[in-house]
């Protein structure tokens, strides 16, 4: 169970399941492409303020759970992780931009649902499964 914490006036407990899936549903999340992608979405997150609690893939999507601020936004965070991820994943892998025509490594839409504590295990167990299945 994620720890309340306390801001300036406020106390809170924010987490998030995020699922969203490569552009035309390509299955390129595997091997180096996918150690490359957990790594540089752990440190966006660092780098905005933000945790990863838990991430996994399924060759073609990505599921992770976020705790948060009540600073950070939702489709802020999104954007974030999606473009700043796809542009290093990219650079790192020239292959990928000819697998996928027109350049864009993530689909525009996403699932998001809030976490509560009595959730939060499930969720975890769901997204440690991803590539069991």
């Amino acid at each position: 169970m994620t720890d309340v914490r306390h801001g300036r006036g406020y106390v809170y407990t924010i987490q998030y399941h995020i699922v969203w899936c490569v552009k035309y549903r390509h299955k390129v999340l595997m091997g180096d492409i996918d150690v490359r992608l957990k790594e540089r979405l752990h440190q966006i997150a660092t780098d905005n303020g933000f945790t990863i609690l838990e991430i996994n893939t399924d060759c073609d999507h990505i599921h992770l759970l976020i705790d948060c601020t009540p600073q950070h936004s939702i489709p802020t965070m999104i954007k974030t992780l999606k473009g700043v991820s796809g542009r290093l994943l990219f650079k790192e892998f020239p292959s990928l931009k000819k697998k996928l025509q027109g350049g864009h490594l993530w689909n525009p839409s996403y699932f998001v649902a809030t976490v509560s504590e009595n959730t939060e295990q499930q969720i975890r167990q769901y997204i440690g499964h991803q590539q069991k299945k």
